[in-house]
């Protein structure tokens, strides 16, 4: 936790620095834009996950043309089914010239473009204000909960090539007992970045992303930017997730045969939140320990219906004493699987294997799979580090239009990615304290998702069974479920209204004093544009 004054000055100089260079990216790039010599652009935000069942939909369909759905943010310049699908119902449909309505119920707060297409250029809020209340917690009397947010995104487009976005969000935050703990333990909000203490329980934090993307040819995009990726077709991912906080990268992606073939690079800075034990000013908080991580992804359809991937991931080894990066050739070496034969799995410079399938069954139901190696020595008392997925998704189920209902298991064995939260010289598969894929860490878990959206109402509910071991031996054991309701004000940005209960038991097998129960419900009205993920 926060606690000296100069953390807390030098917390506040960070966000103050974030906000003001994504406020000179914005106006560099506007000035740019206003030069008329500009073309088109793609937006492809929001992810959230219930939100985005609708692309989710389009890409589950079976025809000819080539999609690898498996690995996000997509990219649109490869294809056009790569685009954001929103709701396409149209509020007050025969009222169709009036300009206040389009920008509450459907357009972009600015929206700025060229009559030819050669520019775009968007600005949306990032608004959540949620209010709640704890009903049981047998762990804490704090019954209060909520979330301010405030904040903006930005996307343009410049020619037919080149595309940016920005984002930048100042929160506070009262949380459940449960998610306080975590933060306390681990020094960050889950998935958003550090924080200082916000009156005596609260928690202030900043969250930033941005990326710009070129196309210099068709078959190559090449991004830059401080974010997140995701890979995989199901709600949780054993190889990468969207679960910690955002890092620095450069991605490059490929498509060949026709786009039958789709190859991504990812070379990313990662953090250790531990002290980088270089020299800093007197009252200025130290640097954290660097560490690079560099990822190959590949990407195969065979027909119409089947895509199968294959993943190495490799967390070099990390800085030294002074906080300095020492990479090797082999680092930049883009060739999927050569640094798993250089190193194998034992080694300091942590390496992930896996692999990815998706098979479409029919145009609603399709199944999906992943298989994660981190260690296969069998050294450990906890066996070999080796996870599997199954799961399967079925939209328009029995039917019904815009009914998604999906069931997934994973299993992830102990000694996994590692203990994020270790000495120095962290090798795990994290970033800022949180594990880089899994959710959970570790553990056996079945999921039940179920999403209904009529006209812009919405319903959605998700069960998450849990079960850990230490040592093998059963721990405990976690229930958690969500149900919410609302309406979609604005699809452009996911601006919304919700009702939302939530239940999570925890149950320390033989310590029944330790257990604890947390039920509390939410009233919001967000812009709920990423995901977050509090249900571990």
């Amino acid at each position: 936790m926060v606690k000296n004054r100069s953390e807390i000055l030098d917390l506040k100089f960070e966000k103050k620095l974030i906000l003001s260079s994504h406020v000179c990216i914005l106006i560099s790039l506007f000035s740019l834009l206003i030069s008329n010599s500009l073309k088109s652009q793609f937006y492809n935000l929001p992810n959230e996950y219930f939100f985005n069942t609708f692309s989710q939909r389009q890409l589950a369909k079976i025809d000819s043309q080539q999609i690898h759905s498996d690995i996000q943010p997509y990219i649109p310049f490869f294809n056009k089914k790569y685009e954001f699908v929103g709701d396409t119902y149209r509020v007050f449909k025969y009222i169709t010239d009036d300009v206040f309505l389009d920008k509450v119920f459907f357009d972009h707060l600015i929206h700025i473009k060229s009559k030819k297409g050669n520019y775009e250029f968007k600005v949306d809020p990032l608004l959540n204000i949620e209010l709640g209340r704890t009903f049981y917690d047998t762990t804490s009397i704090q019954q209060r909960i909520s979330t301010n947010t405030r904040g903006f995104i930005a996307s343009g487009s410049i020619g037919k090539d080149f595309y940016f976005e920005t984002l930048f969000s100042e929160n506070q935050s009262y949380f459940p007992y449960y998610i306080s703990n975590f933060s306390n333990q681990t020094r960050v909000i889950p998935g958003q970045g550090r924080y200082k203490v916000f009156k005596t329980k609260g928690y202030d934090y900043a969250f930033s992303s941005g990326f710009v993307s070129y196309q210099p040819i068709k078959q190559v995009n090449i991004q830059i930017g401080h974010g997140k990726q995701k890979i995989g077709n199901g709600y949780r991912s054993l190889l990468l997730s969207d679960n910690a906080f955002n890092y620095p990268y450069a991605r490059i992606t490929s498509e060949w045969l026709k786009g039958k073939l789709q190859y991504t690079n990812i070379y990313a800075v990662l953090m250790n939140l531990e002290t980088g034990g270089a020299k800093t000013p007197k009252n200025t908080e130290p640097l954290f320990q660097k560490k690079a991580l560099a990822l190959q992804y590949l990407s195969y359809n065979i027909g119409k219906r089947i895509t199968v991937s294959l993943f190495q991931g490799m967390i070099w080894n990390a800085a030294d004493s002074m906080n300095r990066q020492h990479l090797e050739w082999q680092y930049f070496n883009p060739v999927i699987f050569s640094n798993l034969g250089f190193y194998g799995l034992n080694n300091k410079n942590n390496i992930l294997v896996g692999f990815n399938a998706n098979i479409k069954l029919t145009n609603s139901i399709s199944v999906y799979g992943q298989f994660m190696a981190d260690d296969l020595s069998n050294t450990k008392a906890t066996g070999n580090a080796i996870g599997y997925q199954i799961g399967t998704k079925y939209f328009d189920a029995f039917t019904l239009k815009n009914l998604m209902l999906q069931i997934e298991y994973n299993d992830v064995s102990e000694g996994s990615y590692n203990n994020p939260i270790t000495s120095y010289n962290n090798q795990s598969f994290s970033h800022y304290n949180q594990n880089l894929a899994y959710t959970p860490g570790y553990g056996k878990e079945l999921i039940i998702l179920g999403d209904y959206k009529y006209k812009r109402f919405f319903a959605n509910a998700k069960l998450n069974l849990q079960w850990y071991t230490l040592n093998k031996f059963s721990f405990y054991n976690n229930t958690i479920h969500k149900f919410q309701v609302g309406y979609t004000i604005n699809t452009a940005y996911n601006f919304n209204v919700s009702l939302g209960y939530n239940y999570r038991y925890q149950d320390f097998l033989d310590y029944k004093a330790s257990s604890n129960k947390t039920t509390f419900y939410t009233l919001s009205i967000k812009s709920n544009l990423y995901n977050t993920y509090y249900d571990f």
